[in-house]
């Protein structure tokens, strides 16, 4: 069977591929700057290392494999011991407990597996009870971005709306999550 041998297109990269680095990035960082710069970082990556490309995998799989160590590296450096001693992490607010842990000095763990099961399910259970409490438009776009991973341009064309109407939907909605899960969930 021939092997497809696929070529680089960077003049097409951020049309194509910029929307679909930046979500996974986000997913993982969850930081909107750092996730941006990391997609960026990787362009440029990318483009000094056109030479390797040898055309076995497809662009965008060879751009998120590019990624992928720009966010590895991303954690090693806040991950380093000296970030490690200044990460301090609060456990309780109030009474004889209170106070704060360096991170690299934390109990391992104060919980159950079963504990942490439940608790995930309870989790999981709360958010999709707040997303099915967005407005309906909310809802579709913010499952067909977020959960469906659906492309920006697929998702404004099945829809009819625009590009900068998709990203507004998608900021309200996280906005109205975000309120949804401080009262249902953090608040408990």
């Amino acid at each position: 069977m021939l092997e497809k041998n696929h070529i680089l297109t960077p003049e097409k990269w951020v049309k194509l591929h910029a929307d679909y680095l930046y979500n996974y990035t986000i997913s993982r960082i969850n930081n909107h700057e750092i996730s941006k710069d990391l997609v960026q970082e990787t362009f440029f990556a990318a483009l000094n290392a056109m030479k390797n490309f040898e055309g076995k995998a497809s662009e965008r799989t060879w751009l998120i494999a590019i990624l992928k160590r720009k966010i590895i590296d991303y954690y090693r450096k806040i991950n380093s011991i000296k970030g490690k001693a200044e990460v301090r992490m609060n456990f309780y607010d109030d009474g004889e407990h209170a106070g704060e842990w360096i991170e690299e000095r934390v109990p391992s763990s104060w919980v159950s597996e079963v504990e942490k099961d439940i608790e995930n399910r309870e989790l999981g259970n709360a958010l999709e009870k707040c997303i099915s409490a967005l407005p309906e438009k909310y809802e579709i776009v913010f499952r067909m971005k977020t959960i469906e991973e659906l492309e920006t341009e697929e998702i404004c064309k099945e829809l009819d709306i625009s590009s900068s109407n998709l990203w507004v939907i998608i900021h309200r909605a996280r906005l109205q999550l975000r309120k949804c899960m401080e009262d249902n969930w953090f608040k408990k």
